[in-house]
């Protein structure tokens, strides 16, 4: 048997996909039990790689991010290659996989972070592969202690899973005699209580988050893992865009796609930091499908329009709200 980790058919300009391809040699048994062993080490291999291709469909649906994908491969075959060592009597000790996921909103943080739940559950690092999504509201209490018992319950929730802090940054805002600073306190305490048995991910702006994690000496250390999550390039809303109507089971007109180019053009070197990327093309293509819903109401009050009308969204229905 041999397996190979090929390159193979990525999007256009950007990153070929990783396959794996088991190729399987069939040779002329020798001894009965030894073709045995060669078939149950196969199907061990195709199983496991077949946990792969399923978290690889996913990740290649999601448009760019490129350096994510890579670094999910690696933890792949980090993770595979310390089954091998271990099968051969060589240390293999526990990794840290806690991370950090720095990016403005809208760049797939949240789902990425589901994705990498999955493949942790299929690897067997974790025993559920859930993810648990909060919040500084979620975590913070009004009153002395309680901040602790939020955050406890919390963690004992996502044990097995992923405990996903979106705008973590903001647990240090308030000062030193703010509660979010015992939230910190008591995450730090629980990595190590519960060492192994869940993953924490960290989520929000990178200059914030940077300056979260000097808040506790003991926080960058237990974080190996950070990264980067670009803002989209307007080609890649588009692209996005047009996924997200497809979705739907709508066609986007020529004309509405570079009204709507022109637009996140705009809009993108208006809001630095505040433009939430796929979350704001999100927003527009759902309010441009309740406003053709109106025109085609208005337009066809005495009958139905047929099907490919009520496909199409066109440059009318496009409307941005006004700031």
């Amino acid at each position: 048997m041999n397996g190979r980790v090929m390159a193979a058919g990525g999007q256009p300009g950007g990153r070929p996909s990783r396959q794996i391809n088991v190729v399987l040699r069939n040779q002329e048994p020798q001894i009965l039990a030894k073709d045995e062993a060669i078939s149950v080490q196969a199907a061990k291999s195709v199983t496991k790689h077949t946990h792969f291709q399923e978290i690889q469909g996913e990740l290649e649906q999601l448009v760019g991010l490129e350096n994510i994908k890579e670094l999910v491969f690696e933890i792949y075959a980090f993770l595979q290659i310390a089954q091998m060592r271990s099968e051969a009597g060589l240390l293999s000790g526990a990794h840290v996989y806690h991370m950090v996921f720095k990016g403005n909103p809208g760049t797939g943080k949240t789902t990425v972070a589901r994705i990498v739940a999955k493949m942790f559950q299929k690897m067997g690092v974790l025993s559920k592969g859930h993810l648990i999504e909060v919040e500084r509201a979620d975590l913070v209490g009004e009153y002395i202690g309680h901040t602790a018992q939020k955050t406890r319950d919390l963690v004992k929730k996502a044990l097995g899973g992923i405990l996903f802090i979106d705008e973590a940054y903001s647990l240090a805002r308030g000062g030193e005699k703010d509660f979010g600073k015992e939230a910190i306190d008591t995450l730090v305490k629980s990595m190590e209580d519960h060492k192994n048995q869940f993953i924490l991910i960290l989520a929000g702006y990178s200059e914030e988050i940077d300056f979260f994690l000097q808040t506790n000496p003991g926080l960058p250390s237990r974080f190996p893992i950070q990264v980067e999550f670009p803002d989209y390039t307007i080609d890649q809303l588009i692209q996005i865009s047009e996924m997200m109507a497809k979705e739907r089971d709508y066609i986007l007109m020529p004309q509405t796609i570079l009204k709507l180019k022109q637009h996140l053009l705009q809009e993108k070197n208006d809001s630095l930091h505040a433009f939430s990327n796929a979350r704001y093309v999100r927003n527009a293509i759902e309010r441009s499908i309740r406003h053709q819903a109106v025109r085609l109401l208005e337009q066809y009050s005495d009958g139905s329009p047929g099907k490919l009308e009520l496909m199409t969204i066109r440059t009318e229905d496009l409307k941005f709200e006004r700031k």
